[in-house]
């Protein structure tokens, strides 16, 4: 390098040193001035592509359709049901005769059965359901599980009518001893006491057809892969060390399930309890085919003649007249709020549980 060139350099470090240095504040608001653009703060977010845009408005879309069809039901049922409950009042909860020809209606008995029916199928179900998803989750192989898993799916997909003939046509004729013997050795608790028109102990086996203990069992079968789905998923989210460290300290695979698995599932307990109940206080077709309707509340589970809200719009639905039909659905939107609201609280319980709210 020459001499007059190494002067050079030094000269334009000294000129470049010796400016001013320009504030960011000064440069954007000369920026401003001379309308050039102002770089802001770049945003971690990437504008949404066209696809996801469509899929977000799409996804609302159905969410909206969802929450306006739910809506539309209620509505609808309410102005239908709006001039039955206008002439019946507060007694169309407490009426137990259904005769909206003579104005005198109402869902008392009905609506006793429905939940009788229900209460059964939850004896039936839960400890059913309780057991199989413990066996699938905690003891049987992972090859046994896949199958048990896809043996319950399938049963969940048996049409109700399917369980009303079996009901009908092979689990009463079985079930019926059952219930005589249970009215000759329970008979002092008044639920189990089948009487005759007499008040005497009845053991003749036309007592006991037709009974609500006969459908909650048909119910309680019907329900028992709902259940056991929720607890299934609820049991397996079980963290794995929590089960290792409870292994690690002695304890047996039944003291691990019995302080670890079952604590932690307890929102899915209650969950799959809650919507198995929501699905038998509104199941028609299985009840409608077992049971002899009657519109009384019948106090003896093991008697022939009990009813409910399903069975009873499916019954009276074809001959009604139009003041009829407002009953039923006045019957029905009682139906509809009740089963939404346990529907609702069920899946809440279900959605804190796997979240890990229930952990603890």
């Amino acid at each position: 390098m020459s001499e007059g060139s190494r002067f050079q350099s030094i000269e334009d470090v000294l000129i470049s040193n010796s400016r001013t240095p320009v504030l960011e504040g000064e440069r954007e608001h000369d920026r401003k001035e001379n309308h050039e653009p102002v770089s802001g703060r770049r945003s971690l977010v990437s504008k949404p592509s066209r696809s996801d845009s469509v899929f977000r408005n799409v996804s609302y879309a159905a969410g909206m359709a969802t929450v306006g069809i739910m809506l539309a039901v209620g509505v609808f049922l309410t102005l239908r049901a709006s001039d039955a409950l206008s002439v019946a009042g507060f007694s169309f909860l407490t009426e137990q005769e259904w005769s909206p020809e003579t104005q005198k209606f109402g869902i008392a008995a009905v609506l006793f059965g429905t939940i009788t029916i229900a209460l059964i199928a939850l004896c039936v179900s839960v400890p059913l359901s309780l057991g199989a998803a413990l066996l699938i989750s905690e003891i049987v192989s992972p090859k046994v599980r896949t199958a048990l898993i896809t043996l319950v799916d399938l049963m969940a997909a048996v049409p109700s009518v399917i369980f009303g003939l079996w009901g009908v046509f092979y689990l009463q004729a079985n079930v019926i001893p059952v219930s005589q013997w249970i009215s000759t050795n329970f008979g002092w608790i008044p639920i189990f006491r089948v009487s005759n028109a007499a008040g005497e102990l009845a053991t003749e086996a036309s007592a006991f057809t037709s009974s609500a203990f006969i459908a909650g069992i048909v119910v309680g079968l019907m329900v028992v892969p709902t259940q056991t789905s929720v607890m299934r998923e609820a049991f397996s989210q079980t963290p794995m060390g929590e089960r290792e460290g409870a292994l690690a300290l002695g304890s047996t695979r039944w003291g691990m399930i019995q302080t670890v698995v079952l604590p932690f599932g307890r929102g899915g307990i209650i969950g799959g309890v809650m919507l198995g109940l929501g699905r038998a206080l509104g199941e028609t077709i299985a009840v409608y085919m077992i049971i002899s309707p009657i519109f009384v509340i019948n106090w003896e589970l093991l008697k022939t003649g009990t009813n409910s809200v399903s069975s009873l719009i499916a019954l009276r639905y074809g001959e009604s007249s139009q003041f009829g039909l407002s009953a039923l659905m006045a019957a029905g939107l009682v139906l509809f709020l009740i089963t939404l609201a346990i529907n609702f609280t069920a899946s809440s319980i279900v959605a804190r549980s796997r979240s890990g709210a229930e952990s603890g």
